[in-house]
């Protein structure tokens, strides 16, 4: 449990460091998430989920 809560702070740390540097990039860049077609979002999702897993299948090894 101790190592999954340190893990799920990194990610909000991970998460939180673009809005933190750049708001007004972040606004731009929600404002084109918010005009993407939900295909086009739902690809981009399982792509990163995949990226992740294999980040952490590497970092396994």
């Amino acid at each position: 449990m101790e190592f999954f809560l340190c893990v799920i702070g990194m990610v909000m740390i991970v998460e939180g460091l673009p809005y933190f540097a750049f708001p007004r990039k972040m606004k731009t860049w929600l404002l084109m998430v918010l005009e993407a077609p939900e295909a086009q979002l739902r690809g981009l999702g399982l792509f990163l989920m995949l990226l992740g897993l294999a980040v952490i299948w590497i970092g396994r090894r």
